[in-house]
């Protein structure tokens, strides 16, 4: 039967086991979430002996034996082409870290949710309870046949790369990890922008990224990528070059693609004169290393809920400030991406999402500003019905420009 992922509230005040007072009639984040925030609804009536004819037996059996002559007829005559599976093992949630499998349950709600809203495509939460690198590859391979897509979520790195690594190279659908690829997507097209309004070009900057984590690592892919001056990263032992030897081979990697000036040293030596400060690591940059960046930089301050460098001090020095907090302008928030992102890819039935794929979906976000662009305003709202066919369209282009269209 055709189904779709609808949001669901129920107004149930029943007290919790044990008797005590529910924590909803203190709390309205518990009173929303009470009973899940989304349910599967039929998209299709049955009404009488007629439509469960077609809808189940005897009807069902002729798609499925057309299905087993033409195995691509899949997309045409089930949910698969509009359904990604959200996946997560619960090791990283948002700041909570890992919270385990049941306690993400809510979070990846939020996100199948969100795809639907913003992206008019189908989600389901997936919270796996297991961590090993294996386990989860061949869980979610053998679960792949009912999906178009899937989505990782909240897996720490550094085994979030190669999950996603291997998962890609043995499926034919798109596996995107949104903790890396969405905030770099994001970030690109703030960076894009704000650039653009300082009459520079992404080639004349060089940054620095607090954070070798997921997003550090896929902001700084994508930056060499589109073209960035130069970028250094930095962990909590100071910035990745090549002479340190404690890296991780991830860490390797990323040290010899970046830091083309030879940097060492700390976050705050490799500030001096930066012209781009991008934070996805917490912690606090001193108010000094920030006042000793070049004139006209960019912060974009991303920890939530307490950005690196909060928004009072480095509009002191900073041209363009972003954060990750929806109560400050230029709010880098992954849901302009991951909805569009999906949506394109499987509107052709992308058989993967490629580089060309996210830099195209920056530059149609970076667009959506258009003459609009000033110093508090270089991303887009989430809410502006604008940014997800924008993505959409551009990366459905991508795709067949790149030869991973399947339509």
């Amino acid at each position: 039967m055709a189904a779709e992922i609808v949001n669901s509230r129920s107004d149930g005040n029943a007290d919790q086991d044990g008797g005590a007072e529910p924590h909803d009639s203190f709390d309205p984040a518990f009173a929303l979430h009470r009973g899940g925030k989304m349910a599967v609804q039929a998209t299709v009536p049955v009404r009488d002996k007629d439509d469960l004819s077609l809808a189940y037996t005897p009807g069902v059996a002729r798609v499925c034996t057309a299905i087993a002559e033409q195995p691509e007829l899949v997309y045409d005559y089930t949910w698969k082409s509009s359904v990604v599976a959200v996946v997560t093992d619960g090791t990283a949630v948002l700041g909570l870290g890992d919270i385990g499998p049941e306690a993400s349950l809510p979070v990846m709600e939020g996100k199948a949710i969100l795809f639907k809203q913003f992206g008019g495509v189908d989600a389901v939460p997936i919270a796996l309870d297991c961590t090993d690198v294996d386990e989860i590859v061949e869980t979610v391979a053998r679960l792949a046949p009912s999906f178009g897509g899937v989505n990782l979520e909240d897996i720490s790195a550094p085994r979030c790369f190669e999950i996603e690594r291997r998962l890609q190279e043995r499926l034919d659908i798109p596996v995107f990890h949104d903790d890396q690829h969405g905030t770099a997507v994001v970030s690109l097209a703030a960076l894009r922008n704000a650039a653009k309004l300082t009459g520079r070009s992404i080639g004349e900057l060089r940054a620095v990224i607090s954070g070798a984590g997921a997003a550090g690592v896929a902001i700084a892919k994508m930056l060499v990528g589109a073209g960035i001056g130069d970028v250094a990263v930095a962990d909590r032992k100071g910035v990745v070059s090549p002479d340190r030897d404690d890296l991780t081979p991830v860490k390797r990697e990323l040290a010899g693609f970046t830091n083309k000036a030879g940097l060492t040293g700390s976050l705050e030596h490799a500030l001096e004169g930066a012209d781009v400060f991008i934070g996805v690591s917490g912690g606090t940059v001193a108010e000094e290393a920030v006042a000793s960046m070049a004139k006209g930089a960019f912060v974009f301050a991303m920890a939530n809920p307490n950005p690196e460098v909060h928004p009072d001090v480095a509009h002191k020095y900073a041209s363009v400030v972003a954060t990750g907090r929806s109560d400050f302008p230029n709010q880098i928030n992954n849901v302009l991406a991951f909805p569009g992102i999906f949506a394109g890819a499987l509107q052709v039935r992308a058989s993967r999402i490629t580089e060309g794929m996210k830099i195209a979906a920056a530059e149609a976000l970076a667009a959506v500003v258009g003459d609009d662009l000033a110093a508090d305003y270089v991303i887009p709202s989430p809410f502006d019905e604008r940014v997800a066919p924008a993505v959409t369209a551009a990366v459905a282009a991508a795709a067949r420009a790149e030869g991973v269209a399947r339509r």
